[in-house]
């Protein structure tokens, strides 16, 4: 069924949650390829202006090498579990660099997170899931961390400050199912 599952990452925890789907999706369906994709944004104009060059560009390789290091951590994991995986990083904008690899690469799936911003906060600040899910030519499985208010029966270790420790993820939205 899917030959080639893409999974964009932003470095965060709650990017992160969609992994456990990811496995089993990639074993369940017998998936040959899983490519984790991380997207550098690129450094705003304004601010060479105001910074040295040479310091932009450490910024740039540190930064470079930090995602590279997270990639290659999380593919090894994957490949632990029998998963054949390998990391692709770009420069651009997010959801740009998203579609466009979808549209070069043969994608069958993308597994996502999302924020599940609404009203004011998505209009702020964008949504890339979402452009990702309106214009993607392939499916699309959107995992949403529940803000779940920890209830009386579960015990300290399983709390900090009435919050699950953990994320949750649950599938939300899944494009052309």
């Amino acid at each position: 069924m899917y030959k080639k599952i893409l999974v964009p990452l932003d470095g965060s925890e709650l990017a992160e949650c969609t992994l456990n789907h990811v496995r089993a999706i990639a074993a369940g369906c017998q998936v040959p390829e899983v490519v984790l994709l991380m997207v550098m944004e690129p450094i705003p104009s304004q601010v060479y202006a105001e910074v040295p060059e040479d310091t932009i560009g450490e910024a740039e390789k540190r930064n470079r090498t930090g995602a590279e290091d997270y990639l290659s951590k999380l593919a090894h994991d994957l490949k632990k579990d029998g998963i054949a995986t390998r990391s692709v990083l770009v420069l651009g904008r997010a959801a740009d660099e998203i579609l466009d690899y979808v549209n070069k690469n043969q994608v069958d799936l993308i597994v996502m997170s999302t924020h599940g911003r609404s009203g004011i906060s998505r209009w702020v600040w964008g949504s890339v899931a979402d452009r990702v899910l309106h214009h993607s030519r392939v499916p699309v499985w959107q995992s949403h961390r529940l803000a779940v208010e920890v209830a009386s029966h579960m015990t300290g270790e399983e709390m900090v400050g009435n919050k699950v420790r953990m994320p949750y993820c649950v599938p939300v939205y899944a494009a052309c199912w």
